[in-house]
């Protein structure tokens, strides 16, 4: 498990696990050797000469003091180093999730990754801090008592020593047999965690139904399994309880049944077989403290497993010599992408000169967004190229790209910090009238002046404060903001009122002036202001050319315009 968790970690952090457990192990050994002081004082004690018990009092009270000191450098060290290492997966985690495709996080997945970075990691991170050191003891403790008993009488030494196969027989039979009946169990467990957080994310549509006096089936089956599922593990996990405690107490019984015989046979003094089965009672508390550690310990190397997993999955690789574009146009050549057995892109070429404002039209699934996820590299093409200033995106360094563009999607997050804060994503580092005139310039300083809190206003997690047409002027401003030589636009208006429409198509105007734009578009407005339009259906260009040239072609184009924007045509 350890060979896992630096595997997760990294080699950097090897050094102080590696000392927090020859540390854990040392108090281990001290606490096992100091039980050996015991005979001696006991055999004083039952002598003729019970003062000559003080030296050996002395000397197990100074074993002890070294245990205790022993005991709290290795607990500080092993907490140290477990916040050590949770911080550094976090980070870890953090910066691996930003380089993973966006393709990478469906909608299932996303639930698994929340529930992993937060309680999937801290449970992970409790090894080293909470789990480590009474898993050493368990072990290590019980073995230095079994020498000791070893060095005093061999016949109840290798008694106790008999019990070590079986434990770790029984113990590896738990692990095995409950393997996956805790899989199951941690599935059913994630699976109600997602069930849970669409059941309060649909609470509008339950209520819009009236059914809000109902229970939700599918939350209530979820737990169902998950109950089932936890019973399962439990009594998989039973036999194995009960087997250890068994095995623990028989072989106790048997060496306090030994030590009786050889005191009445006179082999050993009454003082080594009471100071012997003392030994032998201190081994069995934490042997029997063994399952409840086990099952931990297999829960915490289940979320270690899943993490690693995470980790283990390629990122988008980074250019060894990363090339800097000096132009700003577009280019896709021969594009093919594929999700899963569908391809969404198919053989597609198109480009884009530098200024020029294209609008992509198409039906719904064509692949229109998909060109925009492409040349923002949120995935890499399965063929051909995609090229910015004529350089392939795969080239570009990726902090480099995305200086490249201001990406401006339909649905717009938000973070849970003030309207300021999350105009300066944008560039951070912009002065304060930079940021004014940003927001001017998007019609966000309208939306500032009605609210009492002004730029300080906090918008709630993913900016639920906000309507939908304020969250999108946020976004504008931010994109002004960041001041892109290439702007990427997603459909931003189809869901908006007239008023806030008008303010945001004034900000996206403000926003296109004299940059590369490509929008992905439906309205008539919106389509007007660009400079050529193609036409996508199933993955591919169909037609090619300005608003006004496709028209009089009439075709796709045209009945796509006739049939789904002649509403919008007072626009």
């Amino acid at each position: 498990m350890i060979r896992m968790l630096l595997r997760v970690l990294g080699h950097e952090y090897a050094r102080p696990v590696r000392r927090t457990v020859a540390l854990m192990t040392a108090t281990a050994l001290v606490e096992g050797l100091s039980y050996a002081l015991l005979v001696p004082v006991l055999r004083a004690l039952f002598g003729s000469a019970p003062q000559d018990a003080w030296p050996w009092l002395i000397a197990f009270g100074g074993a002890v003091s070294v245990y205790a000191v022993l005991r709290h450098v290795s607990d500080r060290s092993g907490f140290h180093t477990g916040s050590t290492l949770l911080r550094g997966t976090y980070h870890r985690l953090g910066d691996h999730l930003a380089r993973l495709p966006i393709g990478w996080y469906d909608a299932g997945r996303l639930g698994e990754v929340s529930v992993l970075a937060g309680r999937g990691v801290l449970q992970a991170m409790s090894v080293i801090a909470h789990l480590l050191a009474p898993f050493i003891s368990a072990c290590v403790t019980p073995l230095t008592i079994v020498a000791v008993m070893l060095a005093f009488n061999w016949q109840m030494g290798l008694t106790a020593l008999a019990a070590v196969p079986i434990l770790a027989a029984i113990q590896i039979r738990t692990g095995r047999s409950t393997a996956a009946a805790d899989a199951e169990r941690h599935g059913r467990d994630h699976e109600a965690t997602g069930r849970v957080v669409e059941y309060l994310q649909a609470q509008p549509v339950l209520r819009a139904g009236g059914r809000t006096v109902e229970r939700f089936r599918a939350l209530d089956d979820s737990l169902r399994e998950v109950r089932r599922a936890s019973r399962r593990s439990a009594l998989k996990a039973l036999p194995g309880v009960v087997g250890l405690a068994l095995a623990v107490q028989t072989v106790f019984t048997v060496v306090l049944a030994l030590g009786a015989c050889l005191a009445l046979g006179g082999s050993v003094g009454a003082a080594e077989v009471l100071a012997i089965l003392v030994l032998a009672a201190r081994c069995a508390d934490p042997l029997l403290s063994l399952s409840d550690i086990g099952g931990r310990l297999r829960g915490a190397r289940y979320e270690l497993a899943r993490l690693d997993t995470v980790l283990r999955t390629e990122p988008l690789p980074e250019p060894a010599e990363p090339v800097q574009p000096v132009r700003h146009d577009l280019e896709f050549e021969s594009v093919t992408f594929r999700h899963g057995d569908r391809t969404v892109i198919g053989g597609t070429s198109l480009s884009v000169p530098e200024g020029q404002r294209l609008a992509v039209v198409g039906p719904s699934g064509a692949g229109k967004s998909t060109l925009l996820h492409l040349l923002a590299r949120f995935y890499d093409v399965d063929a051909g190229a995609v090229r910015v200033g004529g350089v392939d995106v795969r080239a570009i360094d990726t902090e480099v790209l995305m200086a490249q563009f201001a990406i401006v999607f339909q649905d717009v997050y938000l973070f849970d910090g003030t309207i300021e804060e999350n105009v300066r994503l944008g560039r951070p580092d912009a002065d304060e009238a930079e940021v004014r005139a940003a927001a001017t310039a998007a019609r966000l300083d309208e939306v500032i002046e009605r609210l009492p809190a002004g730029w300080a206003t906090n918008v709630g997690e993913g900016g639920a404060r906000l309507s939908g047409g304020e969250r999108q002027r946020v976004s504008i401003a931010r994109a002004l903001l960041k001041n892109a030589p290439v702007v990427l636009l997603d459909e931003v208006t189809s869901a908006l009122d007239p008023v806030n429409e008008a303010a945001v198509h004034e900000g996206i105007e403000h926003l296109m002036a004299g940059r590369t734009v490509v929008m992905v578009a439906h309205r008539m407005r919106t389509v007007r202001r660009a400079d050529r339009v193609v036409f996508l259906a199933d993955g591919r260009i169909v037609e090619d050319g300005s608003h006004d040239a496709l028209l009089r072609l009439g075709g796709r184009y045209a009945d796509f315009c006739n049939a789904s924007l002649a509403p919008a045509g007072s626009e």
